[in-house]
């Protein structure tokens, strides 16, 4: 392959993307469409300096277990199951002959006859962690289950449960080869063990009557040295001149990842930040990193920066951004290898702002376990909705993540690169969503490996006596700071710049902002960070987040001294719902977690390590026994915070969006009273580990939403928070198959923006539906569409003369009361005329009218609700 050839290989990533904005057409190819091997596999790693990495053809599980250490691939781990999987070239369904060899050396001998290294070969995800209907070569790459060969640590070759009976010298280097081939039939697998110095034949096994069926799938190094559990911390083996080859073998080179795996990008107020993800290729010596644009059909080099260190990241930065179309981007990477200089690259677009469309789309997700890796269907279905803005909304990724769990140390590189593997498997699933549109990151609590969090201002959090609810329910982080901000780092550094970047304790970043995009204004919340524990301030035990006392009133502690989102967060809000400049029409408030507790679970449940167990029911069946779930996970605690955020939010006439639920819903909220204040939209997650449920049990006089479920209406939750419940995608028997993932009610929102008559449309969609041939299968009880005066549901008690605008098109009325000198609220006009509904009648009013992005205001003070009084019109000349 010449050089040319190598980098439009390289361009392709992984085969299923297209470079085109979703909604353009263009050709694509399906990544598992495997072709004739036109030339064998050989692994190159002599090409390249030692690095934790172990190059763009392969996948190694997991990534912190596997270097390249001169020339060749080591696996840094003696423990089980560890495999190393070539992307690049897999054993086919028809019928051929193949051959695999490596060379490899036994590092860590504990003469055990069931440690062993070799191959896995017909690897296959089969029932990990469900069924082969998402059978992909990625899925295979991480989950894959297939027939073992090569030699045990007692110098014992093996094919499969077949062993042979003399053992081999494991004093040096050996060859292992294996050659497969069938006449019509089953296969004959033949294996053989070389003395690599010598040439000379050490053993040889051979194994007949193997079913093609066990011979299709990934092919993948081996290295299982399970009795080493307990003291893993040795390396294990040595790989080095791998080849695949035969007629058998189906090859798509463009199956790579790395060594640029994605990137993601915001645009704000004329600003472009890119962060791009690199695999880790840091330490090698003379590396350089390049941001381009693609002008007049010519690539140019607009900014170059250097790969950080620990988060394997690369940042972009272009101020003045002037472009109103789509301008093509790509991040180049050359690497000095031994061999010379390679050039990688990763493309995208960066979409023209939609700031004269009438609708603004924006595509939410949050929760993304990996049961549906490598999640093929939602990409392919979300890019028919054509979104012109995503937003990840947290747990984008789990402990769990690829098998394995979390690794619980405080060696920051080894947990970064646990973390990197598991993000990296999040990228490898999504990155087409948000190749060409801009993306927002939040983190939330499994993406810095907590069940639940409470940062408390970013304390740390005591770990001497474990990693479990111990740690966790003193507040703060369990992880180091370094690896906190690598995390976050990864996720958020291309999001508009920090309101106040003032670090908090143990020098944590913060990244709440303000982003607006096409018209609509967007509040960016860290509602975790500066959280309070409960158990920290409440005088009753508090375990995760639930009392252990099933019959403490919750609703008596209002006034408890505990913090939501924290003075900080408050003052950005306050400031914010005032700021309608850069053409602001609208406004959406996103957080991880919405700001009540509408889960259910079994009254006074004082855990919820049962909800996974729960019965899914059938449709149209309603479970009986649940009330609202007394978790302060959830930002219905506490309480006093949570009604001093949505009187804030309510003020900017703002949407609230959030994810962390698994459980897609919209409702109401309450504050004196219910449907006083804005409304809020959870998403479904993308894949569900902990499939909540609202199942109330409802009084006789309860009265439902005219033709809606009885779940939906007025309740309170277990704090004692107003809220209005309209639709509930609830768990239920979908008779699909896996119901793991289909009951579970797993999807993604879309949330339009019309700009134009000022509302918001809702919708919540199963991941499996195609919206296009199926445009009416979304949930049960979607879309719903809000108007954006509804987000300020607080009725009026009287008006305020009606105020006319003559010179300014659209322009922002803030409504102030004298008395305290507070914003009432604050929103753009849509026309030149508006009466001013208020909360007091016997307060005085400042009308404030104008154009933030002209700085050219009026106002008028001393002004008080009557009757029949005469407008007040602000003239702009």
């Amino acid at each position: 392959m010449d050089r040319k050839e190598s980098i439009k290989t390289l361009l392709l990533g992984t085969a299923s993307w297209t470079f085109l904005k979703p909604g353009k057409s263009g050709a694509k190819e399906n990544p598992n469409t495997l072709k004739e091997a036109s030339t064998p596999m050989r692994s190159r790693w002599t090409e390249w300096p030692d690095m934790r990495w172990v190059g763009p053809e392969f996948w190694g599980n997991r990534l912190q277990d596997w270097c390249i250490a001169d020339g060749q691939v080591e696996c840094l781990i003696s423990a089980s199951n560890r495999t190393l999987h070539c992307l690049t070239h897999q054993l086919g369904e028809g019928a051929g002959d193949f051959r695999i060899a490596v060379e490899l050396e036994l590092l860590n001998n504990t003469g055990s006859g069931q440690d062993r290294v070799g191959f896995r070969i017909g690897a296959r995800a089969g029932d990990q962690p469900v069924r082969v209907q998402f059978e992909d070569y990625r899925r295979n790459a991480i989950y894959g289950e297939g027939l073992q060969i090569g030699m045990d640590a007692n110098g014992r070759l093996f094919i499969g449960g077949e062993r042979g009976d003399e053992s081999i010298s494991l004093q040096g280097p050996v060859r292992l080869e294996l050659d497969a081939t069938e006449a019509g039939g089953p296969y004959t697998l033949s294996l053989k063990a070389i003395d690599v110095s010598s040439g000379k034949l050490l053993g040889s096994l051979t194994a007949e009557g193997i079913e093609a069926g066990q011979l299709k799938g990934n092919v993948a190094l081996l290295s299982h040295l399970s009795s080493q559990e307990k003291e893993p911390m040795a390396p294990s083996v040595r790989f080095s001149d791998w080849r695949i080859s035969g007629s058998k073998v189906r090859s798509n080179p463009g199956q790579t990842f790395g060594p640029i795996c994605f990137a993601q990008y915001t645009l704000d107020r004329g600003v472009l930040k890119i962060t791009a993800q690199l695999a880790p290729v840091e330490m090698i010596n003379g590396h350089k990193v390049e941001l381009q644009l693609r002008s007049g059909g010519q690539w140019e080099t607009v900014e170059d920066t250097n790969i950080h260190q620990l988060a394997r990241t690369a940042h972009f930065r272009i101020e003045d951004w002037q472009h109103d179309e789509d301008i093509p981007f790509r991040i180049r990477l050359e690497l000095p290898l031994k061999s010379g200089d390679k050039e990688y690259f990763y493309e995208g677009t960066i979409t023209g702002e939609p700031v004269s469309a009438d609708r603004v789309k924006m595509a939410v997700f949050s929760c993304n376990s990996h049961h549906g890796f490598p999640n093929a269907e939602v990409v392919e279905n979300v890019k028919k909705h054509h979104p012109d803005i995503a937003m990840f909304l947290g747990d984008q990724i789990y402990e769990s993540h690829g098998g394995f769990g979390a690794e619980r140390t405080d060696d920051v590189e080894r947990a970064t690169l646990d973390y990197l593997r598991k993000w990296y498997m999040f990228g490898w699933s999504y990155r087409d969503i948000f190749r060409h549109i801009p993306g927002g990151f939040i983190p939330d609590d499994h993406d810095v490996f907590h069940g639940n969090i409470w940062g408390e201002g970013g304390k740390e959090a005591p770990t001497d006596k474990g990693w479990g609810y111990e740690a966790q329910d003193k507040g703060g982080y369990k992880y180091p700071p370094e690896w906190v901000r690598m995390v976050e780092r990864t996720l958020t550094s291309h999001l508009p710049d920090p309101w106040d970047p003032t670090p908090i304790k143990q020098d944590i970043g913060v990244y709440y902002t303000d982003w607006t995009y096409g018209g609509v204004s967007l509040a960016i919340l860290e509602d975790r960070k500066f959280k309070s524990a409960p158990g920290n301030v409440l005088p009753f035990e508090v375990v995760n987040g639930f009392p252990q006392d099933p019959d403490i009133d919750l609703s008596q502690y209002y006034d408890i001294d505990a913090d939501l989102l924290g003075g900080r967060q408050q003052a950005f809000l306050e400031q914010w719902v005032a700021d309608w400049s850069h053409g602001a029409k609208m406004k959406a408030v996103l957080s991880q977690s919405p700001f009540s507790g509408a889960h259910t679970m079994s009254k006074g449940a004082t855990h919820d390590r049962n909800v996974p167990q729960q019965p899914i029911p059938p449709r149209g069946e309603y479970p009986s026994g649940d009330y609202p779930a007394r978790d302060m996970d959830t930002n219905g605690w506490p309480q006093k915070g949570r009604d001093e955020a949505l009187d804030l939010i309510r003020r900017g006439f703002a949407l609230h969006i959030a994810g962390d639920q698994h459980l897609g819903s919209v409702i109401q909220y309450g504050v004196d009273e219910y449907r006083d204040a804005g409304f809020v939209f959870t998403g479904p997650a993308l894949n569900n580990i902990w499939p909540r449920r609202w199942w109330p049990t409802v009084e006789e006089d309860h009265q439902p939403l005219v033709g809606r479920p009885k779940y939906t209406g007025n309740f309170k939750d277990a704090f004692g928070n107003q809220m209005t419940v309209l639709a509930v995608a609830n768990p239920v028997q979908t008779n699909r198959d896996p119901g793991l993932i289909y009951d579970r009610v797993t999807g993604y929102g879309i949330v339009t923006f019309d700009k134009t008559d000022r509302s918001m449309r809702i919708e919540c969609w199963p991941r499996y539906v195609d919206p296009l041939a199926n445009p009416e299968g979304q949930y049960d009880g979607w879309p719903i569409v809000v108007s954006q005066q509804a987000n300020y549901g607080r009725k009026a008690v009287g008006y305020l003369p009606e105020v006319r605008v003559q010179g300014l098109q659209n322009p922002v009325l803030q409504l102030y009361q004298e008395e305290s000198d507070q914003l009432e609220y604050a929103l753009r006009l849509q026309g030149d005329r508006f009466t001013p509904k208020v909360f007091d009648l016997h307060s005085t009013y400042t009308i404030r009218v104008g154009e933030p992005d002209q700085d050219r205001w009026q106002e008028v003070e001393g002004v008080t609700p009557g009757e029949d009084s005469e407008p007040i019109v602000y003239k702009f000349e």
